[in-house]
């Protein structure tokens, strides 16, 4: 399983929301590359980055964080935040950046996806953020009458190869993360799956890898100090390892 920290951007700073509320804003640093070079020493090979103002609003207020993290911290990178654009998906590519996250594009246009979907195969993921089990969008501040399950299944029959699946509920709260709805969705047979959201402890990337889930992504929980990312990474790698014993 593949460990991605995360660093949420918002007006260049790397903050936290506490699930998904812009006014319960916590801020960590002012410098994104910083930060992501301090996860790479940790041990990280991949690195999440959420754009919170392209995310609510669509614009491109942090492509210069990200441009720097991006030529500096030597990472795979996935990015997401406002991509609603084929454009946007290709000004994130030319940085260097792995793959690029569509979330509301994803939504309220579901051919687009599955156009970018077929034509940069994995190099586009679409984060699924579900409120009380219905898909959010817009920074999560509006809610869409599909669940975010049955979602997850149409993306994968329209193309998509990668979802990140968020529990706005666990996001922030360090309560835990929702393992019951990573047990379902590996129901959908070649789906690759990210679990986001909560995960506050190392028994429970346990349990994700234990499940056959692909990756994990770990914020508030590093910034707060509940877990190390380099212990976290070393418990992958050695459950890996015993495995294929």
């Amino acid at each position: 399983m593949q460990i991605y920290p995360a660093i949420d951007l918002r007006g260049g700073q790397v903050v936290r929301l506490y699930q998904g509320d812009y006014e319960k804003m916590t801020v960590y640093g002012n410098d994104p590359a910083r930060q992501a070079a301090a996860f790479a020493a940790q041990g990280a090979k991949y690195l999440h980055v959420v754009d919170l103002d392209g995310a609510k609003d669509g614009t491109l207020a942090n492509f210069a964080s990200i441009q720097s993290i991006a030529r500096q911290s030597g990472l795979y990178i996935e990015v997401g935040g406002g991509i609603r654009t084929e454009e946007r998906i290709e000004a994130y590519l030319a940085l260097g950046v792995g793959r690029c996250i569509l979330g509301t594009a994803a939504v309220q246009n579901f051919a687009f996806t599955e156009r970018m979907a077929k034509r940069y195969g994995d190099k586009i993921a679409v984060g699924v953020d579900a409120k009380n089990g219905y898909v959010a969008i817009h920074g999560w501040k509006k809610v869409s009458s599909e669940k975010g399950v049955n979602f997850c299944r149409r993306l994968y029959d329209a193309g998509v190869q990668s979802i990140i699946y968020t529990d706005i509920a666990c996001d922030g709260a360090m309560q835990g993360t929702n393992l019951a709805v990573y047990r379902q969705l590996r129901g959908i047979t070649g789906l690759k799956i990210t679990a986001s959201g909560g995960i506050c402890s190392i028994e429970e990337l346990q349990s994700l890898n234990g499940m056959g889930i692909d990756a994990a992504i770990l914020g508030k929980s590093l910034y707060t100090g509940a877990i190390d990312l380099a212990a976290a990474v070393q418990a992958v790698q050695q459950e890996a390892k015993g495995e294929r014993k």
